[in-house]
């Protein structure tokens, strides 16, 4: 199994001045390619003993300030990242031969953001994030759906369902961001922003081997 990648090739003078219009351009490029779900991404975490573990979750926002995800913050990787904020995102664009690789540190957006972004989840959506104790173990499907059903009962469509206060966003703010471009014979194209408070942009820029 294995495929030539005939992309374009990603050059240094073609890059955007940091890495956030970078992004943007792909991320155009990405949803104009017709990809499922563009704003998919793997979030990698580990445990105190070092353990790494990864999910796919889905990008919310970004910014300047760096890319929003929102989770339990009881989950596996809501309590990994409160022990360790050092985390690492993935977007594996495959079709158009492209992958962006974020590394940051992630902490908590505030309340109000986190107000405002679940107000606008579907009514399902909001009572899910209340129904699952995410990644504690349940003892069957029946009992995941009995509490979604108690709490469709108490919070009807249309009625304000409150933010739990165990939910709520992260914002990964990034030290690096690698743009990897798929070429023939396996030599790739990666170009990595680095956080540099001496270059003119705040950022340098290095080509890594494949």
């Amino acid at each position: 199994m294995r495929r030539q990648y005939r992309a374009e090739g990603l050059l240094e003078a073609e890059l955007a001045a940091d890495p956030v219009q970078q992004f943007t351009r792909w991320f155009v490029d990405a949803q104009h390619a017709g990809i499922d779900e563009p704003n998919a991404m793997i979030v990698s975490t580990v445990d105190r003993a070092g353990r790494p573990s990864m999910r796919t979750v889905l990008l919310k926002g970004y910014d300047e300030r760096g890319f929003v995800f929102y989770t339990n913050y009881e989950s596996r990787k809501g309590r990994e990242i409160a022990d360790n904020p050092h985390v690492a995102l993935l977007f594996p664009w495959h079709p158009i031969a492209r992958q962006v690789i974020v590394t940051g540190t992630a902490t908590r957006v505030g309340r109000d953001e986190t107000a405002g972004y679940f107000r606008s989840r579907p009514h399902g959506s909001q009572l899910g994030a209340w129904a699952s104790a995410q990644s504690q173990p349940v003892a069957s499907r029946e009992e995941l759906e009995r509490r979604y059903a108690d709490l469709a009962t108490r919070y009807p469509e249309g009625e304000g369902v409150p933010v739990p206060p165990f939910w709520g966003g992260f914002r990964v703010s990034p030290t690096s961001v690698e743009f990897w471009q798929g070429r023939e014979n396996r030599l790739h194209d990666r170009l990595r922003f680095d956080a540099d408070p001496t270059a003119p942009t705040g950022w340098r820029v290095d080509r890594l081997c494949p």
